[in-house]
């Protein structure tokens, strides 16, 4: 008895489901991706080779530029702290700020660049106005009045109980006097641990440090 062929038929697949799928999660990835904030403080940091990762967490930066200004930062994320911070420092200087200068203080992205005696009305200034406002740094190589120190002293105070974690950034062509009276706010106020950011490179090829990741398979090794 003859078999009854049965006719091929072509596979086809609907490809609709799928391609919304796709669609959506390319609109989740744009919505939810957070760019880059430009930095309000440009500096050419100095190159290294080190593997580690800064910490964000808990953040104060000291910041250094090429003419030798000094400026303060606090992490956006701790907003109870900059709220202490500020509030220790109007206290100690009697500066009489008030709410709306302390809300300034607490805008994300800002930082401070001004002896005390020009606090109160830096906060004063509008967006558009710090634009082209240009500070003049936290004074720090005058031994005899280095504001550096109550800086520190500040945070180190609204931080107490949590670990703090301090970040010098200073441009590659910074002045050393600068460097120096960081260092030696940083060391009245008994702190002798800090991170440095710098612009990782590549490891150059013949050194200890190449050889080395070069047996752990070229795995990233942190060094203190």
């Amino acid at each position: 008895m003859p078999r009854v062929k049965v006719p091929r038929k072509s596979t086809t697949v609907d490809m609709t489901a799928m391609c919304d799928v796709a669609f959506l999660l390319l609109s989740f990835f744009i919505l939810t991706t957070k760019f880059k904030p430009t930095e309000a403080l440009a500096v050419t940091t100095p190159k290294s080779v080190s593997t580690k990762k800064v910490d964000s967490k808990n953040m104060v930066l000291i910041t250094m530029d090429k003419e030798g200004k000094a400026y303060l930062s606090i992490g956006d994320e701790s907003t109870e702290e900059k709220d202490a911070i500020l509030d220790l420092v109007n206290q100690w200087k009697s500066l009489n700020l008030t709410d709306a200068e302390k809300k300034s203080f607490r805008a994300a992205g800002s930082y401070i660049g001004v002896p005390f005696s020009q606090l109160k009305a830096y906060l004063d200034l509008t967006p558009d106005q710090l634009k082209n406002f240009k500070a003049p740094g936290i004074p720090v190589t005058d031994t005899a009045n280095n504001e550096m120190e109550m800086w520190v002293r500040a945070a180190a105070s609204a931080f107490q109980g949590q670990k703090m974690n301090l970040l010098v950034k200073g441009d590659n062509d910074a002045k050393y006097p600068t460097f120096k009276g960081i260092l030696t706010a940083l060391k009245k106020n008994e702190i002798f641990k800090f991170s440095m950011i710098t612009d990782p490179q590549g490891v150059p090829e013949g050194t200890d440090l190449y050889r080395t990741q070069q047996k752990s398979g070229g795995k990233a090794t942190d060094g203190e």
